[in-house]
């Protein structure tokens, strides 16, 4: 099992908030994707915003939250205001 941290965007305090919504390692978090990991998030944290759910899809992608593509933001976005 590969640490959370290890990936890029996540840092100790969003390990810590996946690891609480039963997501422990990297390859779980790769393996449920980015919307259902912010989903299971959301449930127990309910402040967590869009911004949480892009760095989750760059720790997939392997690349900074803010360099996702404007495609990918838009979707993103649009299912993170699907669970408002």
């Amino acid at each position: 099992m590969t640490d959370l941290t290890s990936m890029r965007n996540i840092g100790k305090e969003l390990e810590r908030k996946l690891k609480l919504a039963g997501i422990n390692s990297a390859e779980e978090l790769i393996t449920i994707g980015s919307k259902e990991a912010y989903f299971k998030l959301k449930l127990r944290f309910p402040e967590v915003c869009s911004v949480h759910l892009y760095a989750l899809q760059g720790a997939i992608d392997n690349t900074d939250f803010n360099m996702l593509s404007e495609e990918v933001k838009k979707d993103l976005k649009a299912y993170a205001d699907e669970l408002k």
